[in-house]
């Protein structure tokens, strides 16, 4: 005799889990669905007041990459089948934006990234690599694109990579002391808690300041300073280098090496190679360990 019984469904895990954020609030990916040729529709809104992402009348640039992020997280586990388990990691983002994209008040809010991945390669151990290509549309027209290489790496791989290093408690516990920030307004914030340098005795330098307690930038313990804190670094540091207000509207960069918490870390802005643009590196024990051509854009007057 066979016997039948209802199975319940499996359960869905929350949004948050899958964009990888622990708060609810912080998920600014709400939604997905498939398209023809493998594409996908991701939604994000992005919120018209907010701690970190809006400063006074605009939307800071950061909004989009972690869109971006979030996005790539949720189709990583969704459409790739990694687990939740694999650590992912950023290697390459080029991205984009209009400025008239960030003005709060005339945004849409409503943000559709049209995701697609030219690379998926899988390695016998577990690892992934990929490549995702991504447009972004409001309101019917195009606002930002960008390309992103990254990483997934299952935990004993990510664990050995990162040998002493691995756990997250263990990191943020070696994280060294506070340091003062640099005057808000030299770097377009309002808030002294969201700015991301401190002042040292050399020309357009600065070191890296590294809050742990941030609401947003740390919600969750991380084992390394997390690319969004670096990329903040630099938009910031891209401002500090101009007399007047400039929106980010352009990363090209490169994620070298990990950037551990026990250590300091420096950042210096340089001139780049065209009008509007400021080459930021990042530097750890002497070594690069980031860098970016930040391109910035006089705000729409």
């Amino acid at each position: 005799m066979t016997v039948t019984t209802d199975a319940a469904p499996p359960t869905e895990p929350p949004i948050q889990s899958l964009v990888r954020k622990a708060k609810s609030d912080e998920a600014l990916v709400t939604d997905w669905r498939e398209l023809p040729d493998l594409v996908q529709d991701v939604t994000a809104i992005w919120p018209q007041s907010h701690v970190f992402y809006t400063e006074r009348d605009h939307y800071t640039p950061l909004i989009f990459t972690e869109s971006l992020r979030q996005a790539l997280a949720l189709l990583s586990q969704r459409i790739h089948s990694i687990p939740l388990g694999h650590r992912l990691g950023w290697e390459e983002i080029n991205s984009w934006i209009l400025p008239s994209a960030l003005d709060v008040q005339t945004s849409a809010k409503k943000v559709t990234l049209l995701v697609s991945h030219p690379s998926v390669t899988r390695r016998r151990m577990g690892s992934v690599y990929l490549v995702s290509r991504i447009d972004a549309v409001s309101d019917g027209r195009r606002i930002g694109g960008a390309e992103v290489r990254y990483s997934a790496h299952p935990p004993a791989i990510y664990d050995r990579l990162r040998g002493p290093y691995a756990s997250a408690k263990e990191a943020f516990g070696k994280a060294i002391r506070l340091t003062a920030p640099v005057a808000p307004a030299l770097v377009g914030r309002s808030d002294t808690r969201n700015v991301v340098l401190t002042p040292i005795d050399q020309p357009l330098s600065w070191q890296l300041r590294v809050d742990t307690t941030h609401c947003v930038l740390f919600d969750h313990p991380h084992d390394h300073v997390p690319g969004m804190v670096l990329l903040e670094a630099a938009a910031q540091a891209a401002q500090a280098t101009t007399p007047t207000p400039v929106a980010t509207t352009r990363f090209d960069t490169k994620f070298l090496r990990y950037v551990e918490f026990d250590q300091p870390c420096f950042v210096t802005a340089e001139p780049g190679p065209a009008q509007g643009v400021v080459q930021v590196t990042v530097t750890q024990a002497d070594k690069p360990v980031f860098t970016t051509a930040v391109t910035t854009e006089p705000w729409p007057s």
